[in-house]
This record gives C-alpha cells, sequence and structure tokens, in this order.
C-alpha cells in the first residue's frame, strides 16, 4: 500500500513543491487549507484533484492550527504515515504587527498538532512520523556559521514562535517516544515565493519595471545577508528528514551568504538593468529588531542524509526573474497601465 502524508500549508511554496514530490513517489497527499472567500490554492492547482473522481491521490481538508477540533478530525480521516508542519504566519515584518496571533499559529499551533498526533498514535497503535518546519531566523542574531548546535538568537516575534514550536517538538520526542524531527531550513525562494518577501518582490519589480509597469522598487537593508537556496531542492530535505532511520534535527542550508545588494545586482543585471536608477530605500521596510547575517553549515544533512542543494544562487535568481518577466508580459497585454510599487 502507498504511504499517506498530511502536510498543513500545502497551498504555500513548501506545501506545493513537498506534494509534487510526495505524488511522485506514489503518496496520497492530504493537505489542510484555511478556510477563505477566495480560493487561495493558486500553487497547487496544477496538481489539484477533483472530490468527484474516484481514485484521487490529492485530498483537500478545511481546518487550522488554531482550532484542535478540525486538526482531530483530520488526522482521523487522513490517517497519515508521516505529517508534515509547514503552516504558519511566516511573514517576518508582519508578525511584529501581528504577535498574538502569530504566537498562536505558529507556536501553539504547533502544540496542538503534537497533541493530536500523540492522541492518535495512542488510540490507534498507529505509527506516525511528525516533520516540524523550523527557520534560520531562530537563529537571529547568532554568529554565523549556525549549525545544529548553534543556540537560538531569536529577532522577531516569528522567530521566538518558531523556537518554542521547535522545543515543543523536542519535549514531545523525548517524553513520548515519538518519531519528530525538526528542519532548521534556511531561505529557499521559487517563483512560487510570496510577493511580500524580499526576493520576490526584487523578481517581480524587474518584471514590471522591464515591461514598462513599474518605476520604483522600495526595499529597506541592502547589507542583510541570506543562506538563499531553491524551494524545490529543499523539500527534498524535508522527505529524507523523515526517511532517517531515527528522528533528529537538521540544517538545511547552501553554506554560502548573498547580501540583498547581491540579489539585486543578480536580478537586474539579468535582464541588462542597473538597479541603482530604480531603487530607493524606504525606512519602513526596517525590522526593529535586524538579523544581519544568516549562513547555515549543512554537513549533518550531507552526512547523515545524502542531501545536497543542486541548485545555485546564480540560477535560482535567474530561475525567479525569467519567471516574472513572463509574468509582467502577461499582465502588460492584459492591463497596460504602470503600477505604482505597493507599500509591503
Amino acid at each position: 500500500m502507498s504511504k499517506s502524508a498530511l502536510i498543513t500549508g500545502i497551498t504555500g511554496q513548501d506545501g506545493s513543491y513537498l506534494s509534487e514530490l510526495l505524488l511522485a513517489k506514489g503518496y496520497t497527499v492530504h493537505g489542510i487549507v484555511r478556510r477563505s472567500s477566495s480560493f487561495n490554492t493558486a500553487r497547487i492547482n496544477h496538481i489539484y484533484e477533483d472530490p468527484h473522481v474516484s481514485g484521487r491521490r490529492l485530498i483537500l481538508h478545511y481546518a487550522d492550527l488554531t482550532d484542535s477540533t478540525g486538526l482531530r478530525r483530520v488526522l482521523e480521516t487522513a490517517l497519515p504515515d508521516e505529517i508534515y508542519n509547514l503552516g504558519a504566519q511566516s511573514h517576518v515584518k508582519v508578525s511584529f504587527e501581528n504577535p498574538e496571533y502569530t504566537a498562536d499559529s505558529v507556536a501553539v499551533g504547533t502544540l496542538r498538532l503534537l497533541d493530536c498526533m500523540r492522541d492518535h498514535i495512542e488510540h490507534t497503535g498507529r505509527e506516525v512520523r511528525f516533520y516540524q518546519a523550523g527557520s534560520s531566523e531562530m537563529f537571529g542574531a547568532a554568529k554565523p556559521p549556525q549549525n545544529e548546535l548553534t543556540p537560538f538568537y531569536p529577532r522577531s516575534p516569528y522567530a521566538v514562535s518558531k523556537v518554542a514550536a521547535h522545543w515543543y517538538a523536542v519535549n514531545y520526542r523525548e517524553a513520548y517516544k515519538l518519531f519528530i524531527s525538526n528542519g532548521l531550513l534556511f531561505n529557499h525562494e521559487s517563483p512560487r515565493r510570496g510577493e511580500t518577501f524580499v526576493t520576490r518582490k526584487i523578481t517581480r519589480a524587474v518584471g514590471r519595471i522591464k515591461a514598462g509597469l513599474q518605476d520604483k522598487l522600495f526595499l529597506g537593508n541592502l547589507d542583510a545577508r541570506r543562506d538563499w537556496g531553491f524551494a524545490g531542492d529543499y523539500v527534498e530535505a524535508m522527505w529524507r528528514i523523515l526517511q532517517h532511520s531515527e528522528p533528529d534535527d537538521f540544517i538545511a542550508a547552501t553554506g554560502e551568504a548573498h547580501s540583498v545588494r547581491e540579489f539585486l545586482d543578480e536580478a537586474f543585471s539579468h535582464v541588462n538593468l542597473d538597479w541603482q536608477e530604480y531603487v530607493e530605500i524606504d525606512p519602513l521596510y526596517f525590522r526593529p529588531t535586524e538579523v544581519d547575517y544568516l549562513l547555515g553549515d549543512p554537513s549533518k544533512a550531507r552526512t547523515k542524509l545524502g542531501w545536497r542543494p543542486k541548485t545555485t544562487f546564480r540560477e535560482l535568481v535567474q530561475m525567479m526573474v525569467d519567471s516574472d518577466v513572463r509574468l509582467a508580459e502577461e499582465e502588460r497585454l492584459i492591463s497596460p497601465k504602470k503600477v505604482v510599487a505597493a507599500a509591503r
């Protein structure tokens, strides 16, 4: 029989790539989506299967990490062999403006899901493996390079919430002898990245500027350095973490860091533009507490899991720019009016 996986946050960037990977491996994939008055499944529309079709292997359930009753019902229905907890309010700047909701969905939401899984295993006797999505933001101001033993130093409500979720996972693993692993993933991007994240904000602007739809791009700290990789590579690490012989914590990263300024250079030069003619600094985009330098050491994942990223920094940026250039051209044909760079 094929394995069954449950993914929270299936409609996000990582959820969509992970769904593709698991379906290709023969899994039945169950995904949790939040109720909305508009469809928010754009990233998985290409693999969506009509509920009226028999034998489908992608099944969506309405639930929320803030509602333990709904989570329990989904577990009873999906009967997953593996759970990937990717759901979160994941925008760092928004977490300063909505700290309570961020803590409820990210930290307490993880606790709810862990407790639902514990009860499910106790009542059914089934073996279930749990993947908790960590973040490089948990290291915050810690000195680079950061590895699995580096003490956390979170610098935002989002990062603090992820640290709490991490330790909930460790505690449940040790207290109840459950297969629970943490994946500490450094920044991973793609053409499916949300447009409010700095990398996609840049590549989206490149496409629009090239198409004559936008004049300016407003950014904050250009000197922040990040370890950027391709999300499609990183979901492979998630899967490998749950196939490991024992539960453990792993960093997934490229092992090299680049500044926002370098990302701008690569993105704009790819379409023969000079970013300095279009970019303006806006204090609105500076964080109350900055994270200056994140650089992951993926040695453990390379040694124990055989995982390493395949996509280079340049390939990643060019992939995103090419995608957003095409998107801007389609946008121009539909509505050729110039747009003002939105405050995000």
